[in-house]
């Protein structure tokens, strides 16, 4: 498994910081060295010494070790399809309240972001069931998690297909927690979770335009089984402190996407009407054609810059399965609840 904390062990991911803040991330291997324009670091160097070391390099120039945290470690892996930033996962958390123990369905899976802070989440005795409808990504995503946590987590299941059709297959109907969506048209999928989710479940739709958010929101209202729902988006600003030169940053994490929650009503019953409430609107063909992918502006990776984003997952989660390998063979009193190792599709 990941280790938080304690020295660096061959296999780990550390990064490394240079003197213009300037971020670097390896997987510590013996013998390797990291190149720089300005010289050199060797792996072995690095391995044994503890978290928040400072070394330097071959001419001298000097690099902050640290463990990434998972906030880094999701900026800075592979991606088959854009990912959830952490400011929205901090907040999908939040607003879904996910708990220890908890039954979670997401959709899609992406680069495996989400997947990473809601298998943290919901701990060893929860479940997530991902679905993704392409098999790049969902190779991508597996590979991520599995190089993050040092295995592919047990309780972790990811089903290639719609989840319109999918679901009904892996969750009885009133199973789930929490269902968050992350896609193009949820609205699609209101009627299938409505049935997946327990009363009182919670379900958050994450969509990235305004157009989007009006479909979702008027669906949810149509369905006749949820809460009002309530959209927010959440914007990141940092500051710049330095003596008395106290100001915002000139750049900021702006909007990326709106979050839209609510909860499952009980069968049966009827949502007492509120006194003011948004006229509904009908949609015609031009308006779904509006928000296709190419219309709304998504951007599509080739299959040749997939595949190589794969390998490059797949590479990374095989060091990290290599070092639980070898820490199982250093330690034989706990062979048998050693990761088993293999090849990742």
């Amino acid at each position: 498994m990941t280790a938080y904390s304690g020295p660096f062990r061959e296999g780990d991911r550390v990064q490394l910081t240079g003197p213009k803040g300037k971020l670097n991330s390896i997987t510590l291997s013996a013998g390797k060295v990291f190149h720089t324009h300005r010289g050199a670091i060797e792996h072995d160097s690095l391995i044994g010494l503890p978290d928040g070391s400072v070394v330097a390099n071959t001419v001298g120039v000097e690099y902050l070790a640290l463990r990434p945290l998972l906030n880094d470690f999701v900026m800075s892996m592979p991606r088959g399809a854009a990912i959830v930033y952490p400011k929205d996962a901090a907040q999908i958390l939040q607003l879904t309240d996910i708990f220890p123990g908890a039954t979670v369905v997401e959709a899609g899976v992406g680069s495996g972001a989400l997947s990473l802070w809601l298998l943290r989440a919901i701990g060893p005795s929860g479940r997530l069931s991902s679905f993704e409808r392409r098999d790049e990504f969902a190779d991508v995503a597996t590979a991520n998690v599995t190089s993050y946590f040092g295995e592919t987590p047990e309780n972790w299941t990811v089903t290639v297909g719609d989840l319109v059709e999918a679901l009904p297959r892996v969750h009885d109907e009133a199973s789930v927690d929490r269902v968050v969506l992350d896609m193009l048209a949820p609205w699609e999928c209101i009627d299938v979770v409505s049935t997946a989710l327990k009363p009182g479940g919670v379900l958050l739709c994450y969509v990235a335009t305004v157009t989007q958010l009006s479909r979702v929101v008027e669906a949810m209202r149509d369905s006749g089984n949820f809460t009002t729902p309530q959209p927010s988006e959440t914007m990141v600003r940092t500051w710049h402190v330095e003596g008395l030169a106290v100001r915002p940053d000139h750049r900021m994490i702006g909007h990326t996407g709106f979050l839209v929650t609510a909860r499952r009503l009980a069968p049966g019953a009827v949502l007492p009407e509120l006194k003011r409430r948004a006229s509904k609107s009908e949609y015609t063909a031009e308006d779904v054609e509006a928000w296709t992918p190419g219309a709304l502006g998504e951007r599509s990776a080739s299959p040749k810059a997939l595949r190589k984003r794969a390998r490059e997952a797949n590479a990374t989660a095989q060091a990290a399965l290599d070092r639980e390998a070898r820490g199982a063979v250093a330690d034989p009193s706990d062979a048998d609840e050693a990761p088993s190792g293999g090849a990742l599709g």
